[in-house]
C-alpha cells in the first residue's frame, strides 16, 4: 500500500509538518506501507482552466499523477478566513470527479484558534466526499501553539496521540477496502 500525504500550503512549516507527522505513524503502525509527501511548496501546480491535464506543466501532471496512484491520502491545510488554501483547491481542481472511489482521505488541519476546527468536516469533507473520498471519523485539527516556536515541531503529546489514531484508523478502513475489491 502506498499512503500520499498532501501539505497544501505555500507557506510556512506547521502544515507540513503536520502531515509528516501522519505519515511517520503510518510507517510507524506498518513499516511496509511506502509513503511519500507532497508539499505544494516545492511544485509549481499551474492555474486550473478547464482544460485537459495534458495541457499543463509537468509538475502539474507529476502531481495529479502522484495522487491518483496512491491507495490512501491525507491532505494537509492551514486554516486560512475559514477555509483551506487557494492553493490546495486549486490542485483539487485538476482531479476527476471519482478520483478518490476506493482511497480513504484523511484530514490534518493547522489554524491559530479552535474556532476554525470544523472547516474539516465541512469544507474539506465536503470536497474529498465529492471526489467519492471515505472520510476516516478520528481526522485532527492542530492549534498553532501545539508547535514549537523556534522549530515548528510537534510538540504536545495529545496532538501526537490523535495523529496515531488518525494513521491506525487510515490503515484499517483502507485494508477493509483492498479487502473488498
Amino acid at each position: 500500500m502506498k499512503l500520499v500525504g498532501v501539505s497544501g500550503t505555500l507557506a510556512g512549516e506547521k502544515t507540513p509538518v503536520a502531515v509528516s507527522s501522519v505519515l511517520a505513524a503510518v510507517r510507524h503502525l506498518d513499516p511496509g506501507i511506502q509513503t511519500e509527501l507532497i508539499d505544494l511548496r516545492d511544485f509549481e501546480i499551474e492555474f486550473a482552466a478547464g482544460l485537459p491535464l495534458a495541457a499543463y506543466n509537468e509538475d502539474t501532471w507529476n502531481v495529479v499523477q502522484k495522487i491518483l496512484s496512491a491507495d490512501f491520502l491525507v491532505f494537509g491545510t492551514p486554516i486560512y478566513q475559514a477555509s483551506l488554501t487557494g492553493a490546495l483547491k486549486n490542485l483539487f481542481d485538476h482531479l476527476p470527479e471519482h478520483a478518490f472511489r476506493n482511497k480513504v482521505t484523511g484530514m490534518v488541519a493547522t489554524g491559530l484558534t479552535d474556532k476554525h476546527f470544523l472547516v474539516l468536516n465541512y469544507h474539506l469533507g465536503s470536497i474529498l466526499s465529492y471526489f467519492k473520498g471515505l472520510i476516516p471519523t478520528n481526522n485532527v485539527f492542530i492549534l498553532n501553539d501545539s508547535f514549537d516556536i523556534e522549530t515548528d515541531e510537534l510538540t504536545d503529546m495529545q496532538m501526537k496521540e490523535r495523529v496515531g489514531k488518525l494513521a491506525k484508523e487510515m490503515i484499517d478502513l483502507q485494508r477493509g477496502i483492498m479487502k473488498r475489491e
